[in-house]
């Protein structure tokens, strides 16, 4: 992911996630005090914490003094984007998974916002493109698949449906077992 900063007073800065070492994801993680795991989950929702401390460490590596007290951006200067490879995959996907009754027109419709989501909308829009004339030249499969087996009836024919108490004299929890040693 891509984070795009772009202070109140200047030109936005782009800041690959992607790119920070081990050390440096170290770093973030005890800045903000979120584990790894969280601070990469964050980042294409946009958690704030999350874009502040990547784009911290990163700003360190030209500015080594910066503390993360001294970067405290404006909660709008900062957006997440998909980079190339990410909005490439999430493009392909859909073109990949349509199903049956999901026309290019569809898909594409469906795809419609994707290009604001990346840092590169031109290469989006180019290759939705791309792939819409890839799907009108594309013949349909003439394998529809396995068939797929109807799932049975529950609960099966011949067991009891109610729902009201038992007449035996059992229950999940009775036993006519006594307590003893284990021997195992």
């Amino acid at each position: 992911m891509i984070i795009v900063y772009t202070p109140a007073d200047g030109e936005p800065e782009h800041y690959d996630a992607r790119s920070l070492m081990v050390s440096e994801a170290s770093i973030v993680s005890r800045a903000i005090d979120q584990k790894w795991s969280e601070i990469k989950a964050g980042i294409p929702d946009e958690d704030l914490d999350a874009m502040r401390g990547i784009v911290w460490v990163l700003k360190k590596r030209s500015n080594p003094g910066l503390r993360f007290g001294e970067f405290d951006p404006g909660v709008d200067e900062m957006v997440t984007r998909y980079d190339k490879r990410e909005i490439t995959e999430v493009i392909e996907a859909a073109f990949e998974l349509r199903s049956a009754d999901a026309s290019t027109e569809a898909i594409v419709a469906m795809l419609a916002d994707t290009p604001d989501a990346a840092a590169d909308p031109d290469h989006a829009r180019e290759l939705i493109e791309r792939l819409a004339a890839d799907e009108g030249k594309a013949e349909p499969s003439p394998d529809p698949g396995p068939e797929i087996e109807k799932p049975k009836p529950w609960p099966p024919s011949g067991t009891s449906t109610a729902t009201g108490p038992s007449a035996s004299g059992s229950s999940l929890t009775s036993s006519t077992s006594t307590p003893s040693p284990s021997t195992g």
